[in-house]
């Protein structure tokens, strides 16, 4: 009894390893699942960067960059397996890159949706004016950096950038370092800065006054 108790040990043990072996998805499902949960995360994001979803994707992504993850890692792949991976593992990254801008643009103001808005927010304005200014000795010229400052404030305001910290003793800093590192450059005297709005976007520039 002893042996044939045996017998059926292994033999139960065979059918359940068996069992569970059937149970676990092939390389082949598992290829076309990713292809497919790609597709999805990039549905996904678009809904995000049209505005239907309030936040971005993340749980998809990360699911799909742990598939990823593990697959690299599986050495069992043939050669037509690997390639296929490869070419999945391409495609997501450069989706991923794309979404890394966007949603960089995003937080500066730069996303096409942005540049709508500030481009409809500008045609109720009106068009902006190009300023200019030239600072002999931007430390002690004060008037003149407010008024540029106050210039690039209603540029930003109206290309929908954000002015969040855009404080005048900070900006007033800046400006005198920067004149004086361009005249020392430059050897001129003065500096010529000048704010315009280019395709919706700020334009700031500095030159020696004399070009």
């Amino acid at each position: 009894m002893g042996i044939r108790d045996n017998k059926l040990v292994r033999t139960n043990q065979r059918v359940k390893s068996q069992s569970v072996s059937d149970d676990q998805p092939t390389v082949e499902e598992q290829l076309s699942r990713l292809e497919e949960d790609i597709r999805r995360l990039k549905i996904e994001f678009d809904v995000y960067f049209n505005g239907s979803s309030k936040r971005p994707p993340y749980d998809t992504k990360n699911r799909v960059e742990s598939i990823i993850k593990r697959m690299f890692d599986d050495r069992t792949l043939t050669y037509a397996q690997r390639f296929q991976y490869n070419s999945l593992a391409s495609r997501y990254n450069a989706f991923r890159d794309l979404w890394r801008r966007t949603l960089k643009g995003r937080e500066e103001g730069r996303d096409p949706q942005a540049a709508a808005r500030a481009s409809s927010k500008q045609g109720e304005l009106g068009p902006f004016d190009r300023s200019t200014f030239v600072c002999a000795d931007a430390h002690k010229d004060v008037g003149t950096v407010k008024e540029l400052y106050d210039s690039l404030l209603e540029a930003k305001r109206r290309c929908g950038e954000s002015t969040v910290g855009f404080s005048f003793p900070r900006f007033h800093r800046l400006i005198a370092s920067k004149a004086d590192t361009l005249k020392k450059k430059l050897g001129c005297d003065s500096v010529r800065f000048s704010v315009d709005v280019e395709n919706g976007h700020v334009s700031f520039k500095a030159k020696a006054e004399d070009e």
